[in-house]
């Protein structure tokens, strides 16, 4: 007979967590380093036909990333929930890593003209597809596997893996900075990041190997609802899609703006050095991971709707205020992120449990993938060229009322929720035949009449 230790239950959830947080880092270190890098690299990628004309090139090469997002959402999510969580997660790493790589390597456009252009493009395409099935995939396997009392908790651990990911995108580019002349930088310093992710993402995979599928999913999985087709799931769940857009738009745009693309656009924009900017942004980035787990834990106590809604108004509300400091500096710049990543933490912490209290089992990432890479394709990834454009054009304060609105739609729509803190996610699933059989029986009648 054997014996069963607490011991080794604390072992695996160990190792779930790091092999979760481990790919989850490196996937976003891939996909980060592309805007902390793209002032030195846009001129090799693209001719600079007029002045900063280059760097507006690669940001929205950067944005078409995102409109292949909600693609690989629907394609892995829908993967995930037929196949399972795991093999998933395998496939989106070795997909960014391999992008990642590639780009470390290829031509210049003086060396292949447009090949180049299309070299980089073809590359955040694919590196987009990974991503829209990277996130709602680690999100669900991770709420899936997290006790119910401490699921907040859990979720936070998603988005301290993916802003340690780009922190150690951040770091590396201030080492480089330290070491390598602009000239260097400009010729081949760029390149050193990209083959480091795509060599990492070896790690990751071999990580990830030792994955157990998710309770939950293998519990599901051969229940009929499992093997509803998606799209008439999806229409069924509707309101949920919905509201996963309204909830998204807000925290995605200021994530990106602040945490991800702030200290490139105080180099292109505000004319900041890149060793302060980079410096700064690590610093506040160890903010952000410390806030995260204590925002999820306070969720586990009060609920998810207090804690988004302190997230979405607190960030609204310190916006304009931050804006006033001068972030071409090195010390206000660090500040003014610092700051903004309190109240940033607090929503992006617990978002992943949000999300998976909203969805049954068998269409749980597929139906948080599609939506909610609509919304991140949408808005998420114009941020950073809104950002810059509106910055050069029509000032920084157009760009700071945009993200206020979109956060105040983000708190109108977490009004609409249903508390879901301490849920128990099997019940959700338990009611999707009696709530099938309950549509089934209106469309019959509808269509008998």
């Amino acid at each position: 007979m054997s014996t069963h230790h607490p011991e080794d239950d604390r072992r695996r959830v160990g190792r779930t967590l790091f092999a979760i947080c481990v790919g989850h880092a490196l996937e976003w270190y891939d996909w980060g380093i592309y805007t902390i890098f793209v002032p030195f690299f846009a001129g090799q990628f693209f001719p600079e036909a007029a002045p900063g004309s280059a760097l507006l090139s690669g940001l929205a090469v950067f944005a078409v990333g995102f409109v292949a997002r909600p693609l690989g959402g629907l394609l892995v999510g829908r993967l995930a929930d037929r196949v399972g969580r795991r093999p998933m997660m395998s496939l989106t790493v070795g997909g960014m890593a391999g992008a990642s790589l590639l780009i470390g390597v290829a031509p210049t456009y003086a060396a292949a003209g447009v090949g180049a252009s299309l070299i980089l493009l073809l590359c955040r395409v694919v590196q987009g597809l990974a991503t829209g099935g990277e996130l709602p995939s680690a999100q669900t396997y991770l709420t899936e596997q997290a006790p119910a009392r401490r699921r907040g908790l859990w979720s936070s651990l998603i988005y301290i893996a993916s802003v340690g990911g780009n922190s150690l995108g951040v770091l590396l580019g201030l080492v480089l900075s330290l070491t390598l002349s602009h000239e260097d930088m400009l010729a081949y310093g760029w390149r050193i990041p990209f083959v480091v992710g795509g060599l990492l993402g070896l790690v990751a995979l071999w990580v990830r190997r030792s994955l157990e599928e998710s309770a939950v999913f293998v519990k599901e999985r051969e229940r009929p609802a499992a093997k509803q087709p998606f799209w008439p799931e999806l229409v069924r769940h509707r309101r949920a899609a919905l509201q996963v857009i309204g909830m998204t738009v807000g925290p995605t745009v200021v994530y990106y703006a602040w945490v991800i693309a702030a200290p490139a656009y105080a180099m292109t924009n505000r004319h900041l050095a890149s060793t302060p900017a980079l410096l700064a942004g690590v610093l506040s980035s160890l903010v952000l991971i410390a806030v995260l787990p204590a925002w999820g834990a306070l969720s586990d106590r009060v609920g998810r709707r207090p804690v988004l809604l302190i997230s979405h108004l607190g960030t609204a509300v310190t916006l304009f205020p931050l804006q006033l400091l001068d972030l071409g500096d090195a010390v206000q710049l660090g500040l003014a992120m610092s700051l903004a990543m309190v109240f940033i933490g607090a929503g992006v912490s617990i978002l992943p449990a949000a999300y998976a209290e909203m969805f049954p089992t068998h269409i749980r990432t597929a139906g948080l993938a599609v939506p909610y890479s609509v919304a991140v394709a949408a808005f998420g990834g114009t941020a950073p060229y809104l950002q810059t454009w509106t910055g050069q054009t029509l000032g920084p304060t157009f760009f700071t009322g945009y993200v206020v609105l979109l956060l105040l739609v983000s708190a109108a729509t977490v009004l609409t929720l249903k508390e879901g803190r301490g849920s128990d996610l099997n019940t959700l699933d338990q009611a999707v035949p009696e709530k099938n059989r309950k549509a089934e029986q209106h469309d019959t009648a509808r269509h008998a009449g």
